[in-house]
């Protein structure tokens, strides 16, 4: 605006000068057009021989952490930049980094970005905006450069002290105590060496401490599959506003939707079988695409997972029934499921889950209350039907805490809320 306030002030002056003849005219005309021209080059120039340079400190985080991030920004030509601002360009959200920063010739200058995580998900920093001007501020150019680079957020976990699984007649979580000659990932000592024995038995720190060849020995292990059964149809899912964390809010909370409460305890649980409890747990979840991990106990088996809840969505058309269906056959006798789902319709259970409990399958189910997501079906028929089939379940709502509600003694208390409720539905 003001440059184009300059220009035709100097056109005025130009036909003023042509039209008159007075010298004093052309002065303030040849004034005018050499103070545009200068300027122009000078805001031009200001954005010519920059180098930036991005590193990404924390390329994979996890909500409530920071994504932190180096910009260096150095001036190689001679010419120096009284002020240059740089905008970074992302869909991280609360990441809003821009600084401002003046470069002599042949100097740089660094900035360290920190941003806490509020939601999962992928996300690209990038492309860095430039921009500045003439010492008089009548022309602003900027300048794109297309510097991408890609952050992964990890849903949150909240700590869970003790989950209960089905009891008793479950044989999984305890390791038979029975040698076998196959490798298993129970070792259960050591002994000599026997010929015929793989020498990918052989436990080398023992065999260097004692002088000749130590062979491990393995124990067979029963232990059950976990399977965590995500259930992400869009139809089941309720949400209330959410907003955008402000930057002096204390804390990072879990974004008032069923779908992330489920995410949520699905991350918590994983960390808490695998890392905790030492669990095989793999995941189910049909989300915007069918998700299947087979279950695995390493540590990585449990980043394996946060990587595909980072990235998952509540975009799948299958109901739950039709997904317990179909992936009926990966689960064998004695497998357990952890099913977490914000249905209300009670079909789920007795079309889907119910033939799977007769093949011998196992199920613990996670209950989020859609009703205090503002929606208006209840979970009332659904414990029922899962009280009637003997299936302990877990309640959560919207605005408490995860973690505790993930615990033995809340699963307990939702269990017997349930069967108090259906004694008195038949009684009536």
């Amino acid at each position: 605006m003001r440059a184009l306030f300059v220009f035709l002030l100097t056109v005025a002056f130009y036909i003023l000068a042509q039209g008159t003849g007075h010298p004093v005219l052309f002065h303030l005309f040849y004034t005018l057009a050499s103070t545009l021209v200068v300027c122009y080059l000078w805001a031009w120039l200001s954005l010519r021989g920059l180098e930036i340079r991005r590193e990404v400190l924390t390329p994979r985080t996890q909500v409530g952490r920071y994504m932190e991030e180096h910009l260096l920004v150095r001036n190689q030509s001679l010419w120096p930049k009284l002020w240059v601002e740089v905008q970074d360009i992302t869909d991280l959200p609360g990441h809003h980094p821009r600084f401002v920063t003046g470069l002599p010739a042949r100097t740089s200058r660094h900035s360290r970005l920190r941003t806490i995580c509020t939601l999962r998900g992928k996300y690209t920093l990038g492309p860095l905006l430039l921009r500045s001007s003439d010492p008089l501020g009548l022309f602003r150019l900027q300048k794109r450069l297309d510097d991408l680079a890609e952050v992964l957020v990890y849903p949150a976990t909240e700590e869970v002290y003790g989950f209960l699984l089905p009891p008793a007649e479950l044989p999984g979580g305890t390791a038979a105590r029975q040698r076998t000659h196959h490798t298993t990932p129970n070792v259960s000592g050591v002994r000599e060496y026997i010929p015929g024995d793989s020498f990918n038995r052989i436990h080398w720190p023992s065999t260097a401490r004692h002088g000749r060849l130590i062979v491990k020995e393995f124990e067979l292990d029963p232990s059950a599959d976990i399977w965590l059964v995500l259930d992400l149809e869009r139809k089941v899912q309720q949400s209330v506003l959410w907003r955008e964390r402000r930057p002096d809010q204390p804390e990072v909370r879990t974004p008032a939707s069923t779908e992330e409460y489920a995410v949520t305890a699905a991350a918590s649980l994983a960390r808490y079988l695998i890392l905790t409890q030492r669990r095989n747990t793999g995941l189910i979840a049909w989300g915007q695409y069918q998700e299947v991990i087979p279950p695995e106990r390493e540590p990585r088996q449990f980043f394996r997972i946060l990587e595909s809840l980072a990235s998952l969505r509540a975009h799948g058309r299958t109901p739950l029934a039709e997904v317990l269906a179909a992936e009926g056959n990966r689960f064998g006798r004695q497998s357990c499921l952890v099913v977490i789902t914000p249905s209300f319709d009670p079909d789920w259970v007795r079309v889907g889950l119910r033939e799977l409990l007769y093949g011998g399958v196992y199920a613990v189910v996670v209950l989020v209350d859609g009703l205090t997501f503002g929606g208006v079906h209840d979970l009332d028929a659904v414990r029922a039907e899962l009280t009637a089939h003997n299936v302990p379940h877990y309640l959560l709502r919207n605005g408490e805490p995860i973690g505790p509600a993930l615990s033995s003694a809340a699963g307990l208390v939702a269990w017997q809320q349930g069967a108090r409720y259906v004694g008195e539905h038949y009684r009536a």
